[in-house]
């Protein structure tokens, strides 16, 4: 089974770009983040032709939202109350196969990595607080297939940042976030696929700013999407990839997907 998860900034404005890695990648199941958009409005024709017939949204208007669009039929669907604030951060199916999976969009916490200072801070804390907490009560994780995908809006390794003394106080890449996203992974056994296949001494990044007058150039990345794995899952992987040439597609997101291949 192919897992693809894409921060995609907009599912309306980037819908021809996502028809078109659908195309490219045939992945089986993508994840959403960001798209920003009510479910009445939701544009599920155009993915439901490319054979994602199966389709779970959870979406509000302007902001936030998650979406899973599947070739494997859905089974189940649900969202948990991981968020204080009510947004559209998390949905949850469990597939015909029985692969459950999770698909998050963990708040990005503002610019100032103070949760006094700071409520958007504040609020991510509390959020990947509530991720390990209830992830922890589960105690079926070395026999329960489940995947976790997203944009946890953490790069929590040395070489998921640019420069990993610069930004140490810049929200993504504080002690405090890499702490709590260390301990939402222990909360469950994860198994982060990316660092399965890349080095922890590579650099590997996801997302670069738009601020940048020429992002491939500075190369100033994070990486802030993942997929994980439960232990069941572990023994099952064959490859990842980081679509980073999406990056530089027209009207890209400043995200880019992360594919993960899983022999289930």
């Amino acid at each position: 089974m192919k897992i693809a998860t894409w921060n995609i900034n907009s599912v309306r404005l980037r819908a021809p770009l996502l028809q078109r890695f659908m195309k490219e990648h045939q992945p089986d199941v993508v994840a959403l983040q960001e798209t920003k958009v009510e479910n009445s409005l939701f544009p599920g024709a155009p993915f439901h032709r490319l054979g994602y017939v199966h389709q779970a949204i959870h979406g509000q208007k302007g902001y936030n939202g998650v979406a899973i669009f599947s070739k494997i039929p859905i089974r189940k669907t649900e969202t948990l109350d991981f968020c204080r604030e009510g947004h559209c951060r998390h949905l949850a199916v469990t597939l015909q196969n029985g692969v459950e999976l999770h698909d998050f969009y963990v708040p990005a916490g503002g610019d100032i990595p103070d949760p006094d200072a700071n409520p958007k801070f504040s609020h991510k804390l509390d959020f990947l607080g509530r991720m390990a907490s209830i992830f922890a009560k589960r105690k079926d994780g070395a026999r329960k297939p489940v995947v976790l995908v997203g944009d946890l809006n953490i790069a929590p390794l040395e070489h998921d940042v640019w420069s990993h003394k610069q930004l140490l106080d810049v929200v993504s890449h504080t002690p405090v976030e890499t702490k709590l996203l260390g301990e939402v992974k222990a909360a469950f056994d994860w198994t982060d696929v990316t660092r399965e296949f890349v080095p922890h001494d590579q650099k590997s990044y996801s997302w670069w700013s738009y601020r940048a007058a020429d992002w491939a150039a500075s190369d100033r990345g994070r990486r802030l999407d993942h997929i994980w794995v439960s232990p069941a899952l572990k023994g099952a992987l064959k490859n990842q990839q980081i679509v980073r040439k999406m990056r530089g597609w027209q009207k890209a997101s400043d995200h880019v997907p992360v594919v993960a291949e899983i022999d289930v």
